[in-house]
């Protein structure tokens, strides 16, 4: 049998999960109904508040108490939780005095974490930079497994090339950089078989793993990674683009926007070219929508096609 204390912390593991009946927690623990309310009454004097409820679907269960109780996590809870808190600290969250809390919550959850989830942590930090927040409607999100992420981040930690399937092709790239953007993650990687950079979004590709071959760092194809996937996403990572005419200068324009919808370009003192994109056409007629500018859409068709018939419902619901 346990010693004591560990199989309290063993109890306690259980019931942060969910309900368990006494039995069912009595073979678990592998000891006595009788033991199990003595470990039950040491949770309660602890400050933890066990319900205990009679009947068929009855059993025992955590329930909220007065005050904050030590907080038991698995080690894919763990990482999980350093990691998001991290990224929240990266990204900026805009609420007051919130930075603080999670600077504080972060050093705690680091100084007791194994040096082994330590290094899983830190290596996916230290490969991950985060994009900037924007206002207004969301693209779906496009989830991405944390093995994935945990092999690309070890492979830019160790200078190794990365296999993976992308477009139904197996392409070998040197990865840079992870970047994190509006709930999508997107690797900066010099892909070997296009020469080229690219900014490849993480959840489209398929079969990942770390080649042997290590390589020396190239220049990057810019000094702010986060600035050349928002570019290359607007350019080229979208189900839609169009390209925009706006009767503004390009500065009037870049000063509207935020830097993650498109790319401005200069025509003349009066008149600049907007190349944007989103996931749904309906999404990108909405971020024209507020540029608060006159615009012209040069294309695609598509698109023309349905601001034309927004227009039509916007002029019919007001010729009343």
């Amino acid at each position: 049998m346990a010693s004591t204390t560990t199989r309290v912390l063993r109890l306690l593991s259980l019931l942060q999960d969910r309900s368990y009946t006494g039995r069912e927690l009595a073979e678990r623990l592998g000891v006595t109904e009788r033991t199990l309310r003595q470990d039950i009454q040491r949770l309660r004097e602890l400050g933890y508040p066990v319900h205990a409820e009679r009947g068929a679907i009855g059993g025992y269960r955590l329930g909220q108490g007065a005050k904050m109780p030590p907080l038991l996590l698995d080690d894919d809870e763990a990482v999980a939780v350093a990691l998001a808190v991290g990224l929240a600290e990266d990204g900026s969250t805009g609420i007051a005095d919130i930075d603080t809390s999670l600077t504080r919550a972060l050093a705690k959850l680091q100084q007791i974490l194994p040096k082994r989830l330590q290094r899983k942590v830190t290596t996916l930090r230290s490969a991950t930079a985060v994009g900037p927040a924007t206002i207004g409607s969301r693209e779906p999100d496009a989830p991405v497994p944390a093995a994935t992420l945990t092999v690309v981040a070890g492979a830019i930690r160790d200078g190794a090339t990365l296999l993976a399937t992308h477009a139904d092709t197996e392409t070998e790239v040197e990865p840079y950089r992870l970047i994190s953007w509006r709930r999508r993650w997107f690797l900066v990687a010099y892909d070997l078989g296009a020469h080229a950079w690219r900014a490849l979004p993480v959840a489209d590709l398929t079969h990942v793993r770390s080649a042997s071959r290590r390589f020396a760092a190239r220049s990057l194809p810019d000094d702010d990674l986060v600035a050349f996937v928002l570019r290359e996403v607007a350019q080229t990572g979208w189900k839609v683009h169009a390209r925009v005419t706006v009767l503004a200068p390009a500065e009037t324009v870049i000063a509207r926007i935020n830097p993650a919808v498109g790319v401005v370009e200069a025509v003349d003192s009066h008149t600049s070219i907007l190349v944007t994109g989103a996931d749904a056409m309906e999404t990108l007629a909405i971020y024209l929508s507020m540029l608060m500018m006159d615009f012209r859409v040069d294309g695609p068709p598509e698109l023309v096609a349905h601001i034309r018939t927004l227009a039509r419902r916007y002029t019919e619901a007001l010729d009343r």
